[in-house]
């Protein structure tokens, strides 16, 4: 059977429902949130603290933080009574019905998740990268499975109305053939490995939006021009384990067939405007541009083909392509992740996975970790699921 591209999206219609949602007609509580952070550590991400704030239907009852002064000042940020240094004191006294875990450093996500996922939590945010290995991520898999909690993870461009747009130029045939995927980092200081990790996440999990699960991976780190080794190796920023590299290129094969390459190189000469994704078709280019508004923009006509008028950039809108936007809030409600709690808070009630699940979130660590393999065993195609389930950088 060929691949079917998934529509795990929001169409722009159920997405306004689901924006403009309120309680549920038979419960008249509060739904209750607790938030867990870290000042200096992660703090709390993108605003997964504030989010809850801007939904009427929850209430934060309590949050949680190590360091001392960080804990006053988002006693008073989010209005509340008191606050807790333990969060595990915080999550069994409590007892939330929803858990935002805050913190960008994923060091410390699997023992957050674990705690919330025991104390009885229905559905918990996650600031992403969701975790630091393959590993990790399949015992945070089997603990919601038993509990049956739902986790979404904060990849918030996963929510874009525009997915639906772009997924029926390529289902049209407007497009023409998908040739393939680019996906590039930030190329800011950060390029190579620390940028796989903390922004190319976002780009990776689109590769699996639009073609389906990864097969294989094949790749090459390089620092300063020359193949990494087992010295470049150090402890990574940001509490992302092991890390090395200037520079990555990596090659993947999807489910549907596609390729899809991801490249990330320090101090490029292309930051920001160079951190995109580009879908390649015989006819035209998709060119998705990380948290921007709009997300995307088309460009018709044969790719490697110079055009006498010059190739225009048409703006990909909810409403379809050089079309105005017609709901800025919803737009809004996607970067301040109004939207994609919602959804979570809709998963928990209709028993279903949110859009962007932990099973998205661990997909994403494993591509990641998966790079790291490849090279370690001199950039042979490795399968996925790997066989090393730790970052095999570790033990090199």
């Amino acid at each position: 059977m060929p691949f079917m591209r998934r529509r795990t999206f929001l169409a722009a219609s159920s997405a306004a429902l689901l924006l403009n949602s309120t309680l549920r007609a038979d419960d008249s509580a509060k739904r209750t949130v607790a938030v867990i952070g870290h000042t200096g550590r992660g703090s709390y991400g993108h605003g997964l603290d504030t989010v809850w704030h801007q939904i009427p239907e929850t209430e934060i009852v309590a949050v949680a933080d190590a360091n001392e002064p960080g804990l006053a000042r988002e006693v008073a940020k989010l209005k509340l009574e008191r606050g807790y240094s333990d969060y595990r004191k915080m999550l069994q006294e409590t007892r939330p019905e929803f858990v935002a875990v805050g913190p960008r450093h994923p060091d410390q996500h699997q023992d957050m998740i674990l705690a919330a996922i025991e104390s009885g939590a229905k559905g918990i945010y996650c600031e992403k990268p969701f975790c630091r290995t393959p590993a990790e991520a399949d015992t945070l898999i089997a603990a919601a499975a038993k509990q049956g909690t739902k986790v979404a993870v904060a990849h918030r461009n996963r929510y874009q109305p525009a997915l639906a747009k772009i997924t029926e130029l390529l289902d049209s045939g407007e497009m023409g053939r998908l040739l393939e995927i680019r996906g590039k980092g930030k190329g800011d200081r950060r390029g190579g490995g620390e940028d796989l990790w903390v922004l190319g996440s976002h780009v990776l999990n689109l590769f699996t939006y639009f073609s389906g699960a990864p097969k294989t991976v094949s790749a090459l780190l390089r620092k300063e021009g020359r193949p990494v080794t087992a010295d470049d190796v150090i402890s990574g920023a940001e509490g992302l384990g092991p890390l090395a590299a200037d520079e990555v290129r990596a090659r993947y094969e999807m489910e549907d067939g596609t390729i899809a390459y991801y490249d990330s190189v320090a101090n490029d000469g292309t930051a920001p405007n160079g951190y995109c994704l580009e879908l390649i078709g015989s006819k035209g280019v998709v060119t998705l541009h990380i948290d921007r508004t709009p997300i995307a923009h088309f460009t018709r006509g044969n790719p490697f083909q110079a055009s006498p008028n010059g190739q225009s950039w048409i703006p990909i809108t909810s409403a379809g392509v050089g079309e105005k936007e017609p709901d800025p809030e919803l737009i809004r409600s996607v970067h301040n992740h109004v939207l994609p709690v919602r959804d979570l808070i809709a998963a928990v009630d209709e028993d279903r996975a949110p859009i962007c699940d932990i099973h998205e979130g661990a997909a994403t660590v494993e591509m990641i970790c998966g790079v790291f393999q490849s090279h370690r065993e001199n950039g042979r195609s490795v399968s996925f699921p790997l066989s090393q389930r730790d970052n095999a950088l570790a033990d090199w």
